[in-house]
């Protein structure tokens, strides 16, 4: 997948060799092909679920998709359904369509299979580059930098020696598996993470690959982007609700991504995150990926399912 090169935007300082390359895109992302159109994916991390992540699945979806079009059109939208819980235990594969090749735009649908069935169908439009006199984007939150906040594992640590911390919490703490997802995060608002309080529908954090990615082709880069753009977004929906309810499941409906601008997504990115509205026991999400320099790189919509229980307040006698 070779193509413009992804932007030096001042995000991320000096580039590690490329003997620490990202293992998104040495083992999450790197298909096996099979045939014309059609690939097999391998798993690298599985939630305490025991389902199949959904960014994994929409990253893997989307290098199919671009192995099928020509370098110079790059992707600037997918949509996807999930359809059926993906399993763990055996590989998916991935069958891309042709829907339409234009001029300046073509089309690819992917459906991934396991089981002989779908368990997921993917729509995504790739554009020829085109100059536009027509822009505008609004203003990117203004925050604290990355290199000011602590990291997602050091917080878990710190909340976890608070004597203080109610049984339950520590229990869903010791499950968030920032150590094992090949991505890195740094909460806006880290007291949040210690604290099982009803808040606004509202996060924002830093995140960006773990290893080295490269300038390489933007091609990558949006897939490693839509891996990155399903962790911890659907939660964004629960923050009103967090103490008087606890998940009993909760998953994906379907996901949609619009890409702005060039990025790399090894270099640190603001997700803005938000839900508008939840009921019928679902929530909509939507977010925003800013590059470091203020441009907005990728915008996100997710609708997920949720089924809750109340929470039994622990007696303090």
């Amino acid at each position: 997948m070779s193509s413009p090169k992804a932007p030096e935007d001042g995000q991320g300082g000096g580039d590690p060799p490329g003997d620490l390359r990202s293992v998104l895109v040495t083992s999450v992302l790197n298909l096996e092909p099979l045939d014309e159109d059609l690939f097999r994916g391998r798993h690298y991390w599985i939630p305490t679920t025991k389902r199949l992540f959904g960014g994994q699945i929409i990253g893997q979806a989307l290098v199919a998709a671009a192995k099928s079009v020509s370098e110079d059109v790059q992707v600037h939208s997918l949509h996807c359904y999930f359809v059926r819980a993906g399993d763990p235990k055996v590989p998916v594969l991935y069958q891309v369509e042709r829907t339409r090749t234009g001029a300046s735009f073509s089309v690819r649908s992917v459906k991934a299979v396991q089981h002989g069935r779908p368990i997921f169908i993917c729509q995504a439009s790739f554009q020829l580059t085109q100059p536009s006199p027509l822009q505008h984007q609004f203003s990117m939150p203004t925050v604290p930098p990355p290199e000011e906040l602590p990291d997602y594992e050091t917080l878990i640590d710190q909340c976890l020696r608070d004597p203080n911390l109610q049984k339950k919490y520590r229990v869903v703490l010791n499950r968030i598996p920032a150590r094992n997802v090949p991505i890195e995060i740094k909460l806006i608002n880290p007291s949040s993470l210690c604290q099982l309080e009803n808040m606004e529908p509202k996060q924002m954090f830093w995140v960006r690959a773990k290893g080295y990615i490269g300038e390489g082709d933007i091609k990558m880069h949006c897939c490693v982007a839509a891996y990155i753009s399903d962790f911890a977004f659907l939660g964004t929906a629960l923050l009103p609700h967090q103490r008087k309810h606890s998940v009993r499941f909760m998953v994906s409906l379907d996901h949609s991504m619009w890409f702005h601008a060039p990025f790399r997504a090894d270099h640190w990115m603001l997700y803005e995150c938000e839900s508008p509205w939840a009921g019928g026991s679902r929530g909509l999400v939507r977010g925003q990926l800013w590059r470091r320099d203020g441009v907005l790189a990728i915008s996100c919509a997710q609708e997920g399912v949720f089924r809750v229980k109340p929470r039994v307040t622990e007696s303090k006698l």
